[in-house]
C-alpha cells in the first residue's frame, strides 16, 4: 500500500517551493528521518526527511519544479504496511507539471540546454499546462497533447488553446525554434530581486571610494597562516576586515544603527552583526558573523569558514541569514576595483572590496615602491550617514587594516 507524502506548511506564509535535488531514486529503499528532497523557499534551503522506513514508489516533481504545499510531494510503500489508513492520502488528480530539461553540472552551476523542436514536449506523458491551462482546453472540447505549446521547454498556454481552437494550429513553432529563452526567477534570486528594488526604491544612496594599502596585513596574515592551518584554521582577509570593522564601530555608532520604515527613529545596536555576500549555487546569500565585537581574530575565522561552507552549497541555516547590521561584500575576489553597492536593507551601510593590485606609491622618503592596493567602495543611507561621517569612520577603518599592530592594541 502506497502512502503519499503532503508537503507541510513551512511556515512564514509560504505557499510553493522549488524543487532543488531529489536525494533519493525510484525504488530506493529508505530508513525514518533519512534525507529525501532538497527544496528552495524565497526564505532558505529546506530539507525534506522521510516520514518512515519503506521504499520510494514515486517523486511527483522533477528539479526545478515548483511543488505546492498541501500536495503530495512522493510517495513510498512503509516498510511491513502498517501504517494506518488515515495516513493514505492518496490524491489520484494530482497533475505533475514537469519540465523537459537536460541538465550538465560542473561545480557549483547547473546549465540548461535545449533541443529546438517543433513537437510539444511531454512530462510522464502529458503536456506542460496548468490546471486553469487544461480547464479551458476541456471547455472548449481541444486535445492538449495535440497543441504546441509557446512557452519554455513547450509549456501551452491559455493563448495557445485558444488559437489552435480557431485555427487548428498555434503560434509556438517559431517561438520554440528560436534562440530566445526565458527562464523564470525563482527561489534566492527571487528573493535578492526584490530587496535589491525595495532598498534603491526606499534608500536614498551615496556612494564614497578609498584606497586601503594592504601590504602590512599581507605579510602578518602570511605569518599567521602557516601557524594555523595545522590546527585546521583556514585565516582569510575576512576576520582582519570583519575585526577593524567592529573596532570602528565602536566610535561611530550610527554606522550600526537602522532606521525605521517611516524614517521616525533610528535603533542602534550593540551587538555587530556583520555580514558577508556569497555567491552560492542557489544564488547571492547574506550570512552574518554575530557579535563581532567579541570575538578573536581566530573566533572569526573559524565561524566564516562555516558560514562560507554552508552558503557556497545553498544550506545557511535560517538564523544566519537574520540579524545582520552592517554587510561586506567581497566582489575582488571575482574581479573588478570600484563599485557601487547596494545597501542591504534595512541596514545602513555596506562597503564592495576590490580586488588587490600591485601599485606603484611614494613612501615616506620620497621613493617610489610597489605596494598592495585595494580600492573599497561604501554606499550609506543619506538620511542616516553623512558624507563626513562615513569617511571619518573609512579613516578608522583603513588605519586598523594599514597598521594591524594598532588593531591588535585595540582588541586588548
Amino acid at each position: 500500500m502506497s502512502i503519499d507524502f503532503i508537503l507541510p506548511d513551512i511556515g512564514e506564509g509560504i505557499v510553493e517551493c522549488e524543487l532543488v535535488e531529489w536525494l533519493v531514486k525510484e525504488g530506493e529503499t529508505i530508513v525514518e528521518d533519512q534525507p529525501i528532497a532538497d527544496v528552495m523557499t524565497d526564505k532558505a534551503l529546506v530539507q525534506i526527511p522521510a516520514m518512515h522506513n519503506g521504499v520510494i514508489d514515486k517523486l511527483f516533481y522533477k528539479q526545478g519544479e515548483i511543488a505546492k504545499v498541501h500536495e503530495p510531494l512522493f510517495s513510498m510503500i512503509p516498510e511491513g504496511n502498517d501504517v494506518s489508513s488515515e495516513t493514505n492520502e492518496t490524491v489520484s488528480d494530482v497533475q505533475v507539471e514537469a519540465e523537459q530539461t537536460q541538465e550538465k553540472t560542473s561545480g557549483n552551476v547547473t546549465v540548461e540546454k535545449e533541443e529546438e523542436t517543433t513537437e510539444p514536449i511531454k512530462a510522464n506523458g502529458k503536456a506542460v499546462a496548468s490546471p486553469a491551462v487544461r480547464r479551458v482546453a476541456r471547455e472548449l472540447d481541444v486535445n492538449i497533447s495535440e497543441v504546441t505549446g509557446s512557452g519554455k521547454k513547450g509549456r501551452v498556454y491559455k493563448e495557445d488553446i485558444v488559437s489552435f481552437d480557431q485555427n487548428g494550429t498555434t503560434t509556438a513553432t517559431q517561438t520554440i525554434t528560436s534562440s530566445t529563452r526565458v527562464e523564470p526567477i525563482r527561489g534566492i534570486k527571487a528573493v535578492m530581486a526584490k530587496a535589491m528594488v525595495n532598498s534603491v526604491s526606499t534608500i536614498p544612496h551615496f556612494t564614497f571610494c578609498e584606497e586601503i594599502d594592504m601590504t602590512e596585513l599581507i605579510k602578518l596574515r602570511l605569518e599567521l597562516k602557516e601557524v594555523y592551518a595545522k590546527q585546521d584554521i583556514k585565516l582569510t582577509m575576512m576576520p582582519f576586515f570583519m575585526k577593524a570593522m567592529s573596532l570602528a564601530l565602536k566610535d561611530f555608532p550610527v554606522i550600526n544603527s537602522q532606521v525605521n520604515e517611516d524614517c521616525t527613529e533610528l535603533t542602534y545596536f550593540n551587538d555587530h552583526n556583520i555580514g558577508m555576500a556569497v555567491d552560492s549555487k542557489v544564488g547571492l546569500l547574506v550570512p552574518n558573523v554575530k557579535q563581532v565585537q567579541n570575538k578573536s581574530i581566530l573566533e572569526l575565522a573559524t565561524d566564516i569558514t562555516r558560514l562560507t561552507v554552508d552558503a557556497r552549497s545553498g544550506r545557511v541555516q535560517s538564523a544566519d541569514l537574520k540579524g545582520g547590521t552592517i554587510t561586506i561584500s567581497n566582489i575582488g575576489a571575482i574581479g573588478g576595483t570600484v563599485a557601487t553597492p547596494i545597501i542591504n536593507k534595512p541596514e545602513t551601510a555596506i562597503v564592495a572590496l576590490g580586488k588587490l593590485q600591485t601599485l606603484p606609491r611614494f613612501n615616506e622618503q620620497g621613493e617610489v615602491e610597489a605596494r598592495s592596493i585595494m580600492q573599497v567602495s561604501w554606499s550609506g543611507d543619506h538620511r542616516v550617514i553623512d558624507g563626513g561621517s562615513i569617511a571619518r569612520f573609512c579613516n578608522l577603518w583603513k588605519s586598523f587594516i594599514e597598521k594591524p599592530n594598532n588593531m591588535l592594541v585595540h582588541m586588548s
